[in-house]
């Protein structure tokens, strides 16, 4: 059975994303340029690390969606970039990559359901 995935769902799984961020030093205080967020590249991978996208990026973003309302975005895979982006942190990143593979699921399941 398939866990129905709502807005909460979503915004509980960001903010575990920000905790996990955090827990691993990869949470930056400073914000990136203008120039470096307005980057057309995949994952802004020409201006900013992955974790940087994450935080200055993807979860603004979905945040914003989900407050105003709008469609959540359904074809995401997150993980592998993840997976990728912190191979260097070995078995520490484990908890991070689970957090965005379930990112990945419940956004996914939204189309799997047909809602």
């Amino acid at each position: 059975m398939m866990i129905k995935t709502d807005p909460e769902h979503i915004s509980t799984l960001l903010a575990d994303l920000a905790f996990e961020l955090k827990s691993l030093n990869l949470w930056q205080i400073p914000q990136p340029s203008a120039a470096e967020l307005s980057s057309n590249a995949p994952f802004c991978c020409d201006t900013l690390a992955f974790g940087q996208w994450l935080q200055f990026i993807f979860i603004p973003k979905i945040t914003m969606m989900i407050h105003q309302q709008q469609s959540l975005p359904t074809k995401i895979s997150l993980t592998p970039m993840a997976e990728e982006a912190f191979t260097h942190l070995s078995t520490s990143a484990k908890p991070l990559i689970d957090v965005i593979q379930k990112i990945d699921k419940a956004l996914a399941e939204k189309v799997s359901k047909g809602e």
